[in-house]
């Protein structure tokens, strides 16, 4: 099978300081990736780097197009990285704040998507955005309100509606259910297992919550001081550990 995704010596400096360095691997279609480690590891500047929002100081970030060549997308025009994000790939952030307009209805933050790629019938990107809202749990009556009448989680929900309803063929998510109470943590991480699994998804999780990638991560990168120390089947990692750092990753959830 070809990768959809084909990582080559990426590495990102600050300076003297190490962002991420080295790093290698595939994606394949339908795979979802975790990658963790702490605060300062390096996983969102890595992230970052293979969505486009940050360019590596080396190496490059191939995926396969619609047309089945494998494109470099660090070498990708501003204007053609920005057309794939719109159509192939979606971000959803942290903070749902950055991934919606607020002044819009929340209908409108999903139509806004599907006009991206060309939808014009204002009848047809309704009815569609409203589908999406039932998708991820909110009532068809709130297809008009704006996000910040919305509740943490119903933001997040929102985020990944609009992320979703043009079937993208990657997801990139940084720390998806960060900041939110651990009630609307499971609900929201019920709600993207199904999504993932149902729609196949190929997706790149970073989050510090082992949890989350023991249910949703296929495989699983772990990284510190830039670097990936550890890398194979989710299960496998955290339930038998590798590397030193791993370990204490694994025994300090293990022991809260």
């Amino acid at each position: 099978m070809t990768p959809l995704l084909k990582v080559e010596n990426v590495s990102k400096f600050y300076g003297n300081r190490i962002g991420c360095e080295g790093v290698d691997f595939d994606l394949y279609p339908g795979e979802v990736m975790g990658i963790v480690g702490e605060s300062g590891s390096g996983k969102s500047t890595l992230l970052n780097c293979l969505a486009g929002h940050l360019t590596p100081d080396t190496g490059e970030v191939r995926f396969e197009m619609r047309d089945g060549m494998m494109r470099d997308t660090v070498s990708m025009s501003e204007p053609e990285r920005r057309m794939l994000s719109r159509t192939d790939w979606a971000f959803v952030h942290q903070h749902a704040r950055d991934g919606l307009r607020m002044n819009v209805s929340a209908g409108g933050n999903v139509g806004e998507r599907l006009m991206a790629v060309g939808a014009r019938h204002y009848g047809d990107i309704r009815e569609e955005a409203v589908d999406w809202l039932g998708r991820v749990e909110i009532s068809e009556s709130r297809v008009d309100d704006r996000p910040s009448q919305f509740s943490g989680g119903m933001q997040q929900r929102l985020q990944i509606a609009r992320n979703l309803v043009t079937g993208p063929r990657l997801v990139f998510m940084d720390e998806p259910t960060g900041g939110l109470d651990v009630s609307v943590q499971a609900r929201l991480l019920d709600l993207l297992r199904g999504l993932v699994r149902k729609m196949g998804l190929s997706a790149i999780i970073v989050t510090h919550d082992l949890a989350v990638v023991r249910l949703l991560a296929d495989r699983l990168m772990v990284m510190k001081d830039g670097q990936v120390v550890e890398t194979g089947l989710t299960d496998q990692v955290l339930d038998d550990p590798q590397h030193a750092y791993t370990q204490l990753l694994v025994s300090s959830v293990l022991q809260v």
